[in-house]
């Protein structure tokens, strides 16, 4: 049946052009539907009853019959659910017009139907019937049509709520989502497999007969491909029905990655600038800052805590704590968020924790304040993990624990090196988050180095007592042999630590050198064997063999032990030499601290070229250059 709409600047009006002249007109909204008395009262109960309401009326009232003839079959229906567009579709089925039901259709119409009283008393196969069977098999059995279902109830509120057509989308979306098999994401196989009990499977062939053996496809590849799209189709959702979905598959105990995945994408999609390297702008419309902000609240809310599966990654949880101190959230939210950071943090990367400072009480360019709490959280975990641990009773896995804490370290140490060069940070704040970290932090101190030098070459008006302090945050005996040669030659440290840099470095060559003795003693206990085993040979062949390298070996351990013993005679006259020029530079003022420093080198009597070090690339400068700030590639 042909329908034709007719709008006009005064109102719209919609003709039904059966040849036969309208006998009601039903207003819905703004626009007045000129229809027939008969197809309606077939299909509608409530059409019906008001329709016979009115020609009671007409019969029974004492007014002018001309205008009884004008208003009998003017009908109004006031809040009509799902509008003008609803109810023409629900009147072209009381003419027999065939309507195309689909996931954004079919709950606007089971409410339309509803509101009509379109039941089965009324005709067969009615619109109640068909709305509800095709909503019960072929949506509620999709997720992806349950979400576009639940979507196009947003509209339909309250009569849609009194159905439970909502709660039925939400229901189905959690059991589909939070179910194991991929296959029901969907309703439909996503292998080719002939026999559905061996799902993931398919038949061997040898000439075109089934042998009977199966073979495994990749249906879970192809199964997570499509299960991506749900996350964003939930994005469609508004926060108040999203919420209800992750409510309902938080109580069915679902796979992480499901709620996490989904909690992404919305965020994503909902948040503007929550991630740094995404370009593209987001589709959904720009929320306020009260909704964003609950938005952000509640997917901190819903992210676990504990590492619980792989979708999570750190440079997603540091643009939500961006966010956080953009849209000024709670203070549960952010500790919460911090805590979720710091359960992964050694997965971080510098780019990470360069947090920038929102707050106009904190004069620093990055919030430094926060990457010692989230490495204080860190630290918490770690103890907690190796107190369950042996709670448990099981084998402890120290390397593993160590293995996250120096990740950690080296992380913090570039930290340190990229905020150094702040003229607003202050020494306390530099040494409590390089303090921060236990000892076991740190195999070699190269990187912690370098970034007290960039912080001294940035800051060069700091008093003697805070580059003291600055350079207490240094183990020194954990600096690699190229690191003590550039920092003996670095004016920009204090003198005390010149003093135990030079100590340490004594040190580290008199290991090298007892080393290299214990080697020769190795071989010279070896030697005499080699001797006994070649006794059959000629004498002069094993006195050549065995007794000449032998002696000369013992000859060069009694030199270099001499040397050795000559070396710590010196060290301990540098210490003495330098306590006493420490007293002579106070008095005489900072201005003969380099003098005193060539004077340290010559009393030593080594001189050692400028190198430049770090700890993961060996590279060395020759000999005479200035020394630099040690750099990293």
């Amino acid at each position: 049946m042909a329908a034709e709409k007719l709008c006009s600047r005064g109102g719209q009006a919609w003709f039904c052009t059966t040849g036969l002249p309208s006998d009601v007109v039903i207003e819905v909204d703004e626009m007045s539907f000129h229809l027939h008395k008969f197809p309606l009262m077939s299909r509608s109960k409530k059409l019906q009853l008001l329709i016979t309401q009115r020609e009671e009326k007409q019969e029974n009232g004492g007014e002018e019959e001309e205008i009884r003839e004008e208003e009998l079959h003017r009908i109004a229906l006031p809040d009509f659910p799902g509008g003008t567009e609803n109810f023409e579709a629900a009147a072209k089925f009381c003419y027999g017009v065939k309507v195309e039901l689909n996931a954004w259709t079919v709950a606007p119409l089971l409410c339309a139907a509803e509101y009509l009283e379109m039941t089965e008393d009324m005709a067969e196969e009615n619109l109640i019937s068909r709305t509800e069977r095709y909503l019960a098999q072929s949506v509620l059995r999709n997720i992806k049509e349950s979400i576009r279902a639940l979507k196009s109830c947003e509209d339909l509120m309250p009569l849609a709520e009194d159905l439970g057509i909502p709660q039925r989308c939400v229901d189905a979306v959690a059991a589909r989502a939070c179910s194991s098999d991929p296959t029901s994401l969907f309703g439909w196989p996503i292998s080719d497999g002939s026999d559905p009990k061996d799902l993931g499977a398919a038949a061997v062939l040898w000439n075109g007969i089934d042998t009977g053996a199966r073979r495994k496809i990749g249906t879970r590849s192809a199964a997570a491909a499509a299960a991506d799209s749900w996350f964003e189709d939930l994005t469609i959702l508004s926060l108040p029905v999203y919420k209800r979905v992750i409510a309902a598959m938080r109580s069915r105990d679902p796979n992480p990655s499901a709620i996490e995945g989904s909690l992404i994408s919305y965020a994503k999609s909902s948040i503007p600038g929550l991630t740094r390297s995404s370009r593209k702008p987001s589709s959904a419309p720009l929320t306020s800052e009260t909704e964003q902000r609950e938005l952000l609240e509640t997917v901190i809310t819903n992210l676990p805590l504990e590492k619980s599966s792989g979708l999570v990654t750190p440079r997603f949880l540091f643009g939500l704590l961006r966010t956080v101190n953009i849209l000024r959230a709670s203070d549960a939210s952010r500790s919460a968020i911090e805590r979720k950071i710091a359960s992964r943090l050694e997965k971080a990367t510098l780019d990470d924790l360069l947090i920038p400072s929102y707050s106009y009480l904190v004069d620093t360019l990055y919030d430094v304040e926060c990457v010692e709490r989230i490495v204080r959280h860190f630290l918490e975990l770690q103890e907690q993990r190796v107190a369950s641990e042996e709670d448990e009773g099981g084998i402890e896995s120290p390397e593993g624990n160590d293995t996250a804490v120096t990740a950690v370290g080296r992380l913090v140490d570039g930290y340190l090196a990229e905020i150094a060069s702040d003229a607003n940070l202050k020494v306390e704040k530099f040494c409590d988050l390089a303090l921060a970290l236990p000892g076991n932090a740190r195999v070699y101190d190269d990187g912690l180095y370098r970034a007290v030098d960039l912080y001294l070459k940035a800051h060069p008006a700091l008093t003697e007592g805070e580059r003291e302090r600055l350079c207490g945050v240094l183990e020194y005996q954990k600096l690699t042999l190229e690191a003590c040669t550039h920092a003996a030659q670095n004016e920009r440290l204090p003198l005390r630590a010149v003093v135990q840099v030079l100590f340490f470095e004594q040190l580290q060559l008199r290991r090298a050198v007892a080393g290299t003795v214990l080697a020769s003693d190795a071989t010279a206990l070896r030697t005499p064997e080699l001797v006994m085993a070649s006794a059959a040979q000629p004498e002069e062949s094993a006195a050549r063999e065995g007794g000449v390298p032998w002696r000369a070996t013992v000859r060069e351990n009694q030199v270099l032990k001499l040397d050795m013993d000559s070396m710590h005679a010196r060290v301990r006259e540098l210490e003495r030499e330098c306590a006493r020029m420490k007293r002579a530079l106070e008095r005489m003022g900072s201005g003969a601290r380099a003098r005193g420093l060539g004077l340290i080198t010559r009393r030593f009597g080594c001189q050692f070229g400028a190198q430049v070090c770090d700890s993961r690339d060996r590279t060395v400068v020759e000999s005479g250059q200035k020394p630099e700030t040690l750099r990293t590639p």
